[in-house]
């Protein structure tokens, strides 16, 4: 069972990862060609987006976190390194939030929409990338870092939630 969860969360992860460095650069390079300045060559850089954002790379990344989430659960792990990688998958998360409005701005805006460069969102996908592997595969102790931040990140406050913020 362990297996196949790991199998799962490798594959489904690579392709996120994959995603979150090909979209930028098929942004760029596949939007600013002559051809999507006609009509059917937009619609094609439109649909080549939109397929990849919404059918192969944002699934890819829902199952790496469902098949991560279930590993942790069965594995019963609580350790600092991985506190850390969940730190870098929610950046990672972000960035393809940011990656998904990029696209929609780009694609519904009738070519009004001036496209950043993917100088920002591929290298910063290359370094959460590489942080999520060093924190996997080294499993650094991060204590001496822990030692560092402030006092009242480390004990319980003994609060509360706000009845405001309870659903029950």
């Amino acid at each position: 069972m362990i297996a196949f969860l790991k199998a799962g969360h490798i594959a489904s992860l690579s392709l996120w990862c994959a995603g979150l460095l090909a979209l930028p650069i098929i942004l760029q390079v596949y939007g600013r060609r002559g051809k999507t300045h006609t009509q059917a060559g937009f619609g094609e850089f439109r649909q080549v987006l939109h397929v990849g954002y919404t059918r192969v790379v944002t699934p890819a990344a829902v199952i790496a976190i469902i098949f991560g989430t279930v590993l942790i659960v069965q594995l019963q792990l609580r350790a600092d390194w991985l506190m850390a990688k969940l730190a870098v998958v929610a950046m990672m998360v972000l960035l393809h939030a940011w990656l998904g409005h990029m696209i929609l701005k780009t694609t519904e805006g009738r070519g009004s929409y001036q496209m950043p460069s993917p100088l920002f969102a591929v290298p910063c996908g290359i370094l959460l990338i590489f942080l999520a592997l060093v924190l996997v595969l080294a499993k650094p102790d991060l204590t001496a870092v822990l030692e560092r931040l402030p006092q009242f990140l480390h004990q319980s406050q003994e609060r509360d939630l706000p009845s405001d913020l309870v659903p029950i």
